[in-house]
Formats: structure tokens, sequence, C-alpha cells
């Protein structure tokens, strides 16, 4: 193993320099050269792979975003996408590759480790959705930069007695919602794992808060429920209580990384580089009861994750 790539693919996540600087720096120490491959895996295909010496990474620990960039690329999901980006990686004499996204991008390595090119991949993504490991890098820094919006809408919901509906990010998870509905003291937290009945999950908790002399309510709703403009007017309609909807959007993915993200992306993106010296591939480094290791990206892709439900019962809980 003397040369190989990293990439970034999927949604960028604060902590993907993080973990680019770990594995140019690792590399490094490894005596190992480490090649950066620009937009994902659309740039694995056109050949955007530029050597980084230890040096290159110097100032990102501390950025948002990925310095190698991220995009789409529907053709490297065919067959012929990926015997050309197995032939590009040779041209660039390209030993071994590691791929810091969420479950796309590992799949994208599963297709690549298959065909010859030993992969390894770490989840890098706000969602913490990745089934395999208890933690995703970029989501802490996403639930504080959360955290942060809705104190400061609180305060204008709370100055004008209103309801604030907010929409936060997760795909088809509640990882986001449930945690800064917890931290921000939520009257009522909407996730896709939980369904809900409107009046009594919604309207109730609401109208009971007002009975106690509440002057405010902060309802947050995960992405994969949606609707929030409509549920506004609609709790409006039924309660009497001005209502307002927030959808927080892109902001959250952004953002310079917490403590936390910049060591869990240090680690991870350390522990790739030398699984790739072990003579591994096909694998995906990942957190599992508070420990870092690695499991086979076919196992990893086919586990399932589920919210715990002491979670849940502690968000209604304190609610009331």
């Amino acid at each position: 193993m003397k040369s190989i790539g990293v990439l970034t693919s999927g949604g960028d996540a604060p902590g993907m320099n993080a973990a680019i600087r770990a594995v140019v720096r690792t590399g490094t120490y490894y005596d190992i050269n480490v090649c950066g491959v620009r937009r994902g895996y659309n740039g694995l295909l056109h050949g955007e792979i530029k050597e980084m010496p230890a040096r290159s990474v110097s100032e990102i620990l501390q950025r948002g975003g990925t310095c190698l960039m991220t995009a789409r690329c529907l053709e490297f999901k065919t067959p012929e996408g990926i015997e050309k980006a197995i032939h590009i990686a040779k041209v660039f004499g390209l030993d071994g590759l590691i791929v810091i996204g969420g479950d796309g991008s590992f799949r994208g390595a599963q297709a690549l480790s298959n065909a010859g090119l030993p992969t390894i991949a770490m989840p890098g993504t706000i969602d913490n959705d990745i089934s395999c490991s208890e933690y995703t890098v970029g989501y802490d820094t996403c639930l504080n930069t959360v955290k942060d919006a809705v104190d400061k809408i609180r305060d204008t919901a709370s100055s004008h007695e209103r309801c604030s509906v907010i929409e936060v990010m997760g795909r088809a998870a509640g990882y986001i919602a449930l945690e800064a509905a917890i931290a921000c003291g939520a009257d009522v937290v909407l996730i896709p794992e939980k369904k809900y009945d409107f009046s009594e999950d919604v309207l109730r908790p609401i109208l009971e808060a007002k009975t106690r002399g509440k002057k405010h309510s902060i309802v947050i709703v995960a992405e994969g429920i949606g609707g929030v403009i409509e549920m506004a007017k609609d709790i409006e309609m039924a309660t009497g209580i001005e209502s307002r909807a927030t959808i927080l959007g892109h902001v959250q993915r952004g953002g310079s990384p917490t403590v936390r993200d910049r060591v869990m992306a240090s680690r991870m993106g350390s522990r790739c580089v030398e699984l790739l010296l072990e003579g591994k591939q096909n694998r995906i480094v990942c957190v599992r009861d508070g420990k870092i290791t690695d499991v086979d990206i076919n196992e990893g892709l086919n586990m399932t994750k589920q919210i715990p439900e002491d979670m849940i019962k502690l968000a209604e809980k304190l609610a009331i």
C-alpha cells in the first residue's frame, strides 16, 4: 500500500475536513502517498486527483464543509462507471481508497471493493442515520446549530406569545429532531419513527401548556414528517394561538465542527488508513458500544437502527 486516495461524497457535514486531515497526516506518518479526489465519485471518473502532502491540510481542521468538495454522479452507478473508476484509479497508481459519506457513498465503496479496489468507508452525515454506527461525523455540530436557532426563535415566540413550528433536517430519520427537542425543551416533537395523532399529540400538549400559564410553544418536526407551514396554520385555526413555521434548512449543514466532531473524525479517518495497511478492505469504520471499530460493508448496509424508546419517553416526560 504505497498510494491511497480519499474522497467525500453525498451531503457535506462538519468534520469532513478533520477526517481528510487525519487521513493525510496518518498516511504521511506511515510513509504513504495520499491523493485527494475532488468532487466525490464524479471527480474519480474524471481524474480530478491531486497529491496531498502533510502541509496541504493545514488550517482545515476548524472549517465546515469539505475542501475536496462533493457532487452527484449518475454515471458512477452503472457497471461502465465502476469499470472506468477502477481504470482511473490504476492510472493514478492508487492502491486503495477511503470514502467519507453516508449510505449511498458506502454502496459506491462496496462496488469498488467488489471490482478490485480496496476501499474503506467512514460515516460523515449530519443525520446520524448510518445503521451500523452509533454516531456519524457532523451530527453534534448540527445539533448545536439547531439548538442555537431554536433558542433564538423561542425569544420571539415568547415575546409574541406564539407557537413556533420548526422543521429540522434528518431525511427519514428523527435523531436530530428528538435530541434537539430534549435539548431545547420543546412541547412537541414529531419524528418518522413514531406515528402521531394531530389532535392528541400536537394540539393537546399545546393547549395544556397554555392552561398551565405557558406563553409560547415550540413544536419540532423532523424533515421526514414535513408539512410545517400547513401544520402551523392548522394549529392556529384549531387553538386560536398565533403560529409561525420555520424551516431551518441547509444552515444545519455548515459551521465550524465541534470538539466532538473534530476528535471523532480524526479517530475514524486515521483508523481508515490503518485498516488499508492491515490489508483489509470493504469495511466501514464505525462507533459501536462507544468504541471505534469496523464492520463489513455488506453487513453494515443490511443492519437496522432504531431510536431508543427511552429517548422518546424522556422527551414526553420533560414536556409536561
